[in-house]
């Protein structure tokens, strides 16, 4: 069985749109072994009202209402203590599935033992591919190719994109299947048995890195992440968060942004370098995350 774990806040401008897409793909297929949840984190929002309206529209959906703005972890977390299903598909509600035969994703992941997690092809409103769906682990070097737009330069580059592009291993055949090293949580189907393993989400990130921790966490297990472009959703990514029209919710999103990857490089990176060259790195990030705090 498959549970599909949709974790809203204020999402009522996305969720009926994310549910008809599931529906419509598994009726496309001929899927019926899944059930879906609504897992809210206290919307201030008709989220609940709309999402309970629909209950007796599509089979199989439910409602877990938190007991508070838990963010992405510990609400997804919360969430899976509902979930029936042995596998888990953790999908933001701003996501449209255009094309997705769970079936075959599911056979996928069962023939192989060491096979833990995969994401599909994820495309942004232009229909340009959501480079966070086929993701390198974040080392320093990585990080600062990226940032200082060297992925994007070498990009088509052979051997130079593999050098500059491993924050989101550009260099790699993006209409294959192939394992990478992180995917999106936007859409993540892993396991419920590697989950638990890995004792899900880590509830020290709020938003943003979580699913780069957990997929590291996963293949620290010996397990493989894959990308399965064989089918394709639409992440309306840029509706809310760090492109927010309201100044204040960008402001509060890009402070958990660079508040995980702090998390994130402390639990993972830290070690890694010459300590002067890690408080460094550190440091910097403080001063970042203190220019969006208390403001």
């Amino acid at each position: 069985m498959l549970s599909i774990v949709i974790l809203t806040f204020n999402s009522s401008k996305d969720i009926v749109s994310c549910l008809d897409s599931i529906y419509k793909n598994c009726k496309k297929y001929n899927f019926n072994n899944f059930e879906v949840l609504i897992v809210d984190n206290q919307s201030t929002d008709d989220t609940v009202a709309i999402a309970n309206k629909l209950k007796d529209q599509y089979k199989g959906l439910s409602v877990v209402i938190n007991k508070g703005n838990f963010g992405f972890s510990k609400g997804n977390n919360e969430g899976v203590k509902s979930a029936k299903g042995d596998y888990l598909l953790f999908l933001n509600p701003d996501v449209d599935l255009i094309d997705v035969d769970f079936s075959e994703l599911i056979s996928f992941l069962d023939k192989d033992p060491k096979a833990g997690a995969l994401s599909i092809k994820l495309v942004l409103d232009d229909g340009q591919l959501d480079k966070a769906c086929h993701r390198g682990d974040p080392t320093l070097f990585r990080s600062v190719s990226y940032l200082l737009g060297l992925e994007e330069i070498f990009s088509k580059l052979p051997i130079l994109n593999r050098l500059f592009g491993g924050y989101h291993l550009v260099g790699m055949d993006m209409s294959s299947v192939h394992q990478v090293e992180a995917v999106s949580g936007a859409f993540l189907l892993v396991k419920k048995s590697v989950f638990e393993l890995v004792s899900g989400f880590d509830e020290d990130y709020f938003m943003y890195g979580e699913d780069l921790d957990l997929c590291l966490r996963i293949r620290l297990k010996g397990f493989k992440i894959y990308y399965y472009p064989k089918y394709k959703a639409v992440h309306h990514k840029y509706r809310s968060g760090m492109k927010s029209p309201l100044l204040k919710i960008r402001r509060k999103t890009s402070f958990y942004f660079w508040q995980a990857k702090k998390i994130y490089f402390l639990k993972h990176l830290y070690k890694k370098y010459p300590k002067l060259l890690s408080d460094i790195v550190v440091k910097a990030l403080d001063l970042k995350i203190s220019s969006f705090e208390n403001k």
